[in-house]
């Protein structure tokens, strides 16, 4: 059976002379014309006012943050509301809503997109939850969550996932993060694409192909509302709480928070305001002011296992390859560090949107991408050693970004071949975002394995998410991959699974998996 993707299904609507409807966002097309446009793509969504479904985030052992936003025309630039709309929400111990534990109204402004973020207080810690929304005499559908537990753990499991470009392909491996049995998500960051062209191809030869760049509040929107129109990216928000944090994309590409004249910085706050407005997120601004600034970083306990340290590598950096450079900014770097210093006798896993690990272009070389910590090296340098210096063990870090999974260990200085390891890093494959072609891949993992010693695993050819299995005793990492993204139902599997056993610092591959195709491993 030929299937197609949706970079497929564009092209050929391209050739056909149709590419003033293939794409739903191209302008000129009215909401109906870009729901069906979106249809076409494989966009099916929830039954209005809740088009874009619910959502939950943020577990904490008595509280968790409730989201949906009402967009009854998904598609379209503006939604023909009041501009206030009151929203009903329920909490329940059961999936039929009969058990009620917290209930109450929330206003959806116009301001804020009609979104509604609700923080419910006064839950049981390590509880599951179900709860709903009702606007306007409808009702959304039923979502599930979980609190995070106090006190003792005997195991936790996770799911992380990362770049998910509309264009590339179906969100299989969300279909497969909802129907894992994990108790939260966490997100690295590229949940939209900001720009207008498709596989390297110039916007200017694309323009009515993928529509424009996106700089409005108006158009951040429909690019979060596009997005959601993949039953599975929902059916992933409904079925688990999950982390959050951001990389370029949702704002514009290898962009700098603090650089830029005042048409960036406006571009900037659109694009924060609209990712806030479609996102579980809880922000500590929100009350205190009528537009969000999102604040990302955060540190969150699952009882006395795990402690979540969820990075913002966006908003506070400075240019890159700078002798004084900072990818952290001075305030998050401090709060950083005053963790570290009083970091417990836990499992210490950092959310990290871009690689932290070194990755030279050949020995003693150059770095391939500057645009992750490789372009802050007096920074990286500086937060390691404190790691080491303070003692803390037990360092996972997971990252997104690179669109093809790698397995470090993390170095205070990795130029010094005698530096202990501190850590390990998994880097997960992309969603669907496009990776280097499998010729780059096999020439290419051998060359960064041989300049990068510290580096254990590569492969590039695939793509999906990664469950992290978490006991006392150990940390294991299982790549599940999708085999086809061209298929929304496609299956999953398990590539490989890497382990790290508690205090003893680096990983190693399960024989079970050992033989799996990967471009580069070290023997």
């Amino acid at each position: 059976m030929t299937r197609l993707n949706r970079r497929d299904l564009l092209r050929a609507a391209g050739a056909a002379g149709a590419l003033s409807v293939a794409w739903p966002l191209a302008a000129g097309l009215s909401p109906a014309q870009a729901l069906e446009a979106a249809e076409a793509l494989g966009a099916q969504y929830d039954r209005a006012p809740f088009t874009l479904g619910v959502a939950s985030g943020d577990p904490q052992p008595h509280s968790v943050l409730l989201w949906t936003r009402l967009a009854p025309e998904p598609l379209a630039a503006e939604q023909n509301l009041p501009d206030i709309v009151e929203v009903d929400w329920v909490v329940a111990t059961d999936p039929r809503l009969r058990r009620v534990v917290a209930r109450g109204t929330a206003p959806a402004s116009a301001t804020l997109g009609h979104s509604v973020h609700v923080p419910v207080s006064g839950l049981r810690p390590g509880t599951r939850y179900w709860y709903a929304f009702r606007a306007l005499g409808r009702r959304s559908r039923t979502g599930r969550t979980k609190t995070a537990p106090a006190g003792r753990v005997a195991s936790v499991r996770f799911a992380a996932a990362n770049c998910q470009a509309f264009h590339d392909g179906f969100y299989a491996a969300h279909r497969g993060i909802a129907r894992e049995n994990v108790d939260f998500v966490v997100h690295l960051g590229d949940y939209i694409y900001e720009h207008g062209q498709v596989g390297g191809v110039p916007e200017d030869h694309v323009r009515d192909h993928e529509g424009p760049s996106v700089f409005t509040v108006a158009d951040y929107r429909r690019r979060h509302a596009l997005y959601k129109g993949d039953p599975s990216l929902r059916a992933a928000h409904a079925a688990h709480p999950w982390f959050l944090t951001w990389d370029d994309h949702e704002v514009v590409n290898d962009y700098s928070g603090t650089g830029g004249g005042a048409p960036f910085m406006q571009r900037r706050a659109a694009a924060y305001q609209a990712w806030y407005e479609n996102m579980p997120h809880r922000d500590a601004t929100a009350a205190a002011t009528a537009l969000p600034d999102p604040e990302i970083h955060r540190v969150r306990r699952w009882g006395d296992l795990l402690e979540l340290t969820v990075l913002d590598l966006r908003s506070y950096r400075s240019a890159q390859n700078l002798s004084d450079g900072t990818i952290l900014g001075a305030a998050q770097k401090s709060w950083l560090k005053r963790n570290i210093d009083r970091a417990p006798d836990t499992w210490h896993v950092w959310a990290n949107s871009i690689m932290l690990s070194q990755l030279r272009r050949s020995p003693g070389g150059w770095y391939m991408f500057t645009d992750q910590w490789d372009g802050f090296l007096a920074e990286r340098k500086e937060v390691l050693g404190h790691v080491h210096s303070a003692g803390m063990e037990d360092l996972v870090v997971v990252t997104g970004d690179w669109h093809s999974a790698f397995v470090d260990d993390i170095r205070p200085d990795y130029d010094d071949v005698s530096s202990p390891v501190i850590g390990t890093e998994f880097t997960a494959h992309s969603v669907t975002s496009g990776a280097y072609s499998a010729d780059w891949n096999r020439t290419n993992g051998p060359v960064m394995g041989a300049a990068n010693p510290h580096l254990k695993y590569f492969e590039g050819n695939r793509y999906g998410y990664d469950v992290y299995e978490v006991t006392p005793e150990r940390f294991s990492a299982r790549m599940r991959v999708i085999a086809d993204r061209r298929d929304p139902a496609s299956p999953v599997t398990t590539l490989t699974t890497f382990h790290v056993d508690r205090g003893k610092a680096g990983s190693y591959e399960d024989p079970a998996t050992r033989d799996s195709p990967a471009q580069y491993r070290r023997d």
